[in-house]
């Protein structure tokens, strides 16, 4: 590679059309479930006043962010996240929406931070979230979408796990711990980290505040199903047939203070309890970020770790592969045997387009063999051949091996017809 040629920044991703396939596979999917849930999209700006995110995360965020002073002298950042951006545009007209808001946003992210598996700089985010509803009803079926999302894109009971909880319990223990009220944010992020650290450690940072790593784990071992709040839940997701994909883990809080009641985090079972997504309850947001009292409830999946997900999962990664199978292949070839008849041959093709097929052609003079085999490659189902007896034209079956002659105005229907019948192979015929 030349010294002088210029790559790709450190973390963000060129998308070839092998790899911009799996994208659009997530968003498909992403897409279809959110339909099915009566979800409607939006889209938020990439570019936002590096205060909106300072006012939901604090200083800390500052250092998470690709941000800068624009020609205008404004501190702006690229956007990490859109729940910001969401909670300001709910707000802004919430009084005009009808409730509760079912909103989904499918879009890039940018964070500064350390590449890894299954993280960049730059991803892109399913979000999902519904505003103006306060009671449990709406974090069921923000959980059982999770759950749909995750089946749709072929996973199964076992594949993973839904950890749920509530942020809501704690403080009961704390009060029982003799702890002060005022270290409930500084105890979740002990207990949002446990997994993470060494025992050790966060048994010593738990000794700081005045209780122990014991009473903990015994905590989380002992209480759950008995929370009413949870309780609730669970008996929504039973009664849609969903209970095998939950567990009640209070060891769950998610790191992000604007959280205030129910959480949860789906895990990659098979790799190692690996986090794919996650959400929860954030019912003071929208009054923070836009001065209004809209409770709120949301999910998020990102695309790179359940990308990485899908491949090494073998029935999803099957299942891909099948639907890769069909994704932006040519449907039909015109092959152009007399050059004489390539004006024909164009007003064919661009026949066969207007009637929705995928079709193509070789650009330049062929031999006939060559632009056949150009056909196969492309994974063609049908070839069009014109030639001096137009405008009769040879219709053929790459697949049964099977042709006939058909007029060339017939062509639309006869290729629909062709690739709507059964793709027999000759010897299986």
């Amino acid at each position: 590679m030349s010294s002088n040629s210029l790559q790709a920044l450190p973390g963000f991703r060129e998308f070839y059309p092998d790899t911009c396939a799996l994208r659009n596979y997530l968003f498909m999917h992403w897409r279809d479930v959110a339909r099915t849930y009566g979800f409607l999209e939006y889209e938020g700006p990439v570019l936002e006043p590096t205060e909106l995110y300072r006012r939901k995360s604090g200083d800390e965020i500052v250092k998470q962010l690709f941000h800068f002073s624009d020609a205008g002298g404004r501190e702006v950042a690229l956007r990490p996240e859109t729940t910001p951006s969401l909670a300001r545009m709910a707000a802004a007209k919430h009084k005009e929406l009808r409730k509760p808001i079912k909103w989904f946003q499918i879009g890039s992210c940018f964070r500064y931070e350390r590449q890894q598996k299954g993280r960049g700089r730059e991803f892109y985010q399913y979000n999902c979230d519904i505003l103006g509803e306060p009671s449990g009803a709406a974090d069921a079926d923000l959980i059982a979408m999770s759950i749909d999302v995750m089946r749709s894109l072929g996973f199964r009971q076992g594949d993973f796990v839904v950890r749920l909880s509530d942020r809501n319990v704690w403080p009961d223990f704390l009060e029982k711990a003799g702890v002060a009220a005022e270290h409930l944010s500084v105890f979740l992020q002990i207990i949002d980290k446990m997994e993470r650290e060494k025992p050790e450690v966060s048994a010593g940072r738990l000794a700081e505040l005045g209780t122990s790593r014991e009473a903990v784990d015994a905590f989380i071992a002992g209480r759950g199903a008995d929370w009413p709040p949870l309780q609730a839940l669970l008996e929504n997701l039973a009664a849609r047939g969903l209970s095998g994909f939950i567990k009640v883990d209070l060891g769950i809080v998610r790191g992000l203070a604007y959280y205030t009641g129910p959480v949860f985090e789906i895990f990659d079972i098979s790799q190692g309890m690996r986090a794919v997504a996650g959400g929860g309850r954030y019912d003071q947001l929208c009054q923070l970020i836009g001065g209004s009292d809209l409770p709120a409830c949301g999910f998020a999946m990102g695309d790179m770790v359940i990308g990485d997900f899908v491949k090494e999962t073998p029935h999803a990664w099957r299942q891909y592969q099948e639907w890769l199978a069909s994704y932006g292949k040519i449907e039909a070839f015109v092959i152009i045997a007399d050059e004489a008849r390539r004006p024909d041959a164009l007003a064919m093709v661009q026949g066969l387009r207007n009637a929705g097929i995928a079709t193509d052609y070789s650009y330049l003079p062929a031999k006939v063999g060559k632009q056949a085999q150009l056909a196969e490659q492309l994974g063609a189902r049908a070839a069009l051949t014109i030639g001096s007896e137009f405008p009769e034209v040879r219709l053929k079956d790459l697949i049964a091996r099977k042709e006939e002659v058909i007029d060339a105005t017939a062509a639309p229907e006869a290729v629909s017809a062709l690739l709507t019948s059964p793709a027999i192979p000759p010897l299986l015929a």
